[in-house]
């Protein structure tokens, strides 16, 4: 949905769309590396499809930009921006969405002992709060941002 907004403003509007589908294939909480997973097997798929080694090599990377709490890459896929901006939209959505959401987070996590999956997504959210922008785009901060703080805020205040 969000995509289908942006698309004239995005380089390789397919090439997003396939990154969007497959930055999360791989996913197990426990894991550190299901961003990578994600992206070479992203990338294996459109070789075997013929798509260009280019192509296969963009969206490998804008998987890897998903890694948010990595340093920041000196260079950031042409849609990278995009792509954090898409994966982080959920943090702007409706309050009764967003709490639909920590749920959602906190459900997949039952595993971490309560105290420190308090502690550390207090941190986590507050990293977010403390970025002078969450969104990297004019276009998402001006769509999200404002809603984005609030929620954060909100879920902080609640712990």
């Amino acid at each position: 949905q969000c995509l289908e907004q942006l698309r004239p403003l995005v380089a390789h509007p397919a090439e997003l769309a396939f990154a969007l589908c497959f930055h999360d294939a791989v996913y197990n909480p426990r894991a550190k590396d299901n961003e990578l997973r994600s992206a070479e097997w992203a990338q294996a798929v459109l070789q075997t499809a013929g798509a260009t080694p280019d192509a296969a090599q963009r969206v490998h990377a804008l998987i890897m930009a998903t890694c948010h709490f990595q340093p920041a890459q000196a260079q950031q896929p042409e849609d990278g921006a995009w792509m954090l901006d898409i994966d982080l939209s959920i943090l702007g959505a409706s309050t009764a969405r967003f709490a639909q959401y920590q749920a959602q987070i906190q459900a997949e996590y039952a595993w971490v002992p309560a105290a420190d999956y308090a502690l550390r997504r207090q941190a986590v959210l507050r990293s977010f709060l403390q970025r002078p922008a969450i969104y990297q785009t004019a276009t998402m901060q001006a769509w999200l941002e404002a809603q984005a703080r609030h929620n954060l805020q909100q879920s902080l205040a609640a712990v």
